[in-house]
């Protein structure tokens, strides 16, 4: 069975947690996959895409501090230590060409730069909040299995 996009898209939000006909089983092992799942119905799912846009060092930072309130680019750069500039402007621009971050450019002199979540972004904050609480909740769980393959 080829999964195409709208399929898996569909597949993703249907019976979910967040949706009305959620069954109590997950919808990521409710939906029939073909063995061995081709690689390019892999890379062009909506979830293992969203799972990679998010799974770098400085993203879901960036979403928290966002999802919070609106900040402009230098204020961003302070409040996390480590991020190069170069790192936090392709990181930002990631976020906004994904459509989950919006720039605004005020004219002043210098030109000042705000980002803020859009509509889209903070969809995500629910479900990123959800797995940032089963880490934490299993976190120690976690290091120990690790620790134990060592």
């Amino acid at each position: 069975m080829y999964l195409d996009h709208l399929q898996c898209a569909a597949a993703a939000k249907e019976g979910t947690f967040m949706s009305d006909t959620y069954t109590g089983v997950p919808s990521m092992i409710e939906v029939d996959l073909p063995v061995p799942v081709p690689v390019v119905d892999y890379d062009a799912c909506p979830v293992s895409d969203t799972l990679r846009q998010i799974g770098d060092r400085w993203t879901v930072l960036l979403i928290a501090l966002l999802g919070r309130r609106p900040y402009r680019f230098n204020e961003l750069h302070r409040s996390i230590d480590g991020i190069s500039q170069r790192m936090l402007t392709r990181t930002l621009r990631s976020l906004e060409n994904e459509g989950l971050v919006e720039r605004t450019v005020f004219p002043t002199a210098p030109p000042t730069v705000e980002y803020r979540m859009t509509p889209l972004g903070r969809s995500l904050l629910v479900p990123l909040s959800a797995l940032a609480d089963w880490a934490v909740t299993h976190g120690d769980e976690i290091r120990a299995a690790r620790a134990r393959a060592r």
